[in-house]
């Protein structure tokens, strides 16, 4: 967010969690990218803000953690003590979340994150909401990519690479008819908290329906290698959607990533060197 939309977004937290009768005397920032995550002290409570034009609904999000905090699935909880609900104020929407400590004395074990991504999935497949497929989003990208507006500094030969990727490697996922259900849509390792009640997953403005190897997709090799009953062939295809994705948001107006237009050079280059496609962690800048 832009400096003065961090400040408006900081006082919207604070005001609509005193509100609600929790303790806020100091607001640490967290997190700053489409949107703001910040915990409010004394509380310990996360606000996640986001501006009410974002193009995710943060009620859909709220609805989904809080349907599978009931299966026993790893999320990382709601505010306990306010109603599991969206806030609006000052042009802002605001969901409250418990805070949970991190684990910060060890690496997540590959098999550890594998099981409980593979536990995220079941709860997943035990409700039921709308949401888009996972395709949707590969269009979506194709027409940030035709867009001079919204990608105006890329190439047209990587312009051209960017669309050819996304049409041929979607079209060849769907083409293999295989099972689908509702996906997490980015558990890369940002989006999953170590902590001391184990693994948590978070951020699910991008939730979809698809193959889970579209999840797997997201994760380290090593992750994905143990996922049970995965299609390693199908996990390749959608590493290089998703790298076709990550890439033009790099190269979007606007992204706020702290890699910057370097990590977009760097997706281009492994694109244009073709498969085997490397997860996202294996491309370097």
């Amino acid at each position: 967010m832009e400096v003065t939309d961090v400040r408006r977004a900081v006082v919207a937290a604070r005001s609509t969690a005193s509100d609600l009768g929790l303790a806020v005397d100091d607001a640490i920032v967290l997190s700053d990218s489409n949107r703001l995550v910040i915990r409010l002290m004394p509380c310990d409570t996360v606000a996640r803000v986001t501006p009410t034009t974002h193009f995710a609904s943060a009620e859909q999000e709220v609805e989904l953690v809080r349907r599978l905090a009931r299966t026993g699935s790893p999320v990382a909880p709601l505010e306990p003590r306010v109603e599991p609900r969206v806030f609006v104020r000052d042009g802002f929407k605001i969901a409250l979340w418990a805070y949970v400590e991190p684990v910060r004395s060890r690496m997540l074990p590959p098999a550890e994150y594998a099981r409980t991504l593979a536990r995220l999935h079941a709860g997943l497949r035990r409700i039921e909401v709308t949401t888009p497929h996972f395709m949707d989003r590969v269009a979506s990208t194709r027409r940030d990519v035709a867009s001079r507006d919204i990608t105006p500094d890329l190439t047209d030969p990587d312009r051209t690479l960017l669309a050819d990727t996304l049409h041929d490697l979607g079209q060849s996922i769907v083409n293999r008819r295989g099972a689908e259900q509702l996906l997490h849509g980015e558990p890369h390792p940002l989006n999953i908290l170590d902590t001391k009640s184990g693994p948590l997953f978070i951020d699910f403005e991008n939730t979809a329906r698809g193959p889970v190897e579209y999840d797997l997709a997201w994760v380290p090799s090593e992750v994905s290698r143990h996922h049970p009953d995965a299609d390693h062939d199908l996990v390749g295809a959608c590493r290089g959607v998703v790298l076709a994705i990550v890439a033009t948001h790099r190269w979007s107006v606007g992204d706020q990533h702290p890699s910057g237009r370097e990590s977009g050079v760097a997706f281009l280059r492994v694109l244009r060197e073709g498969p085997p496609w490397p997860a996202l962690d294996e491309v370097v800048w």
